[in-house]
């Protein structure tokens, strides 16, 4: 079985900073692209910030330039530094990867079950 477990969401007034983590648990190999979503209530997920093997970013209009994405491949987890937090960015994040699991030689999907942040006087 391959997890990926996420945490670090939590309640933060505006002006705020967080930080959340994601661990790839299990027999995972490698992985190559990992991202963070989110879904707000009565929207659609999107795409927050993605970041490729090689450390490659791309980051959602809405959050460039307050939000960093990182990696540790020896550790297998990604990251999502979050500051200057508004309260548009509340809502359910979820960490995604594409990850090979040993003895394969192909790369899958994986989702975290989300963690929920909230930003609020």
């Amino acid at each position: 079985q391959v997890h990926l477990v996420e945490s670090g969401g939590g309640l933060v007034q505006p002006g705020g900073s967080l930080r959340l983590s994601c661990a790839a648990s299990g027999i995972v190999a490698s992985a190559n692209a990992l991202a963070w979503y989110r879904q707000a209530p009565g929207k659609e997920r999107e795409l927050v910030a993605g970041i490729t093997g090689t450390g490659g970013t791309n980051y959602a209009d809405s959050v460039k330039g307050r939000f960093t994405i990182s990696r540790d491949n020896a550790k297998k987890m990604v990251y999502l530094q979050m500051n200057s937090l508004k309260p548009e960015d509340t809502a359910v994040y979820y960490c995604n990867g594409r990850l090979r699991i040993s003895g394969t030689s192909y790369y899958t999907d994986y989702w975290g079950q989300g963690t929920q942040v909230t930003v609020s006087e």
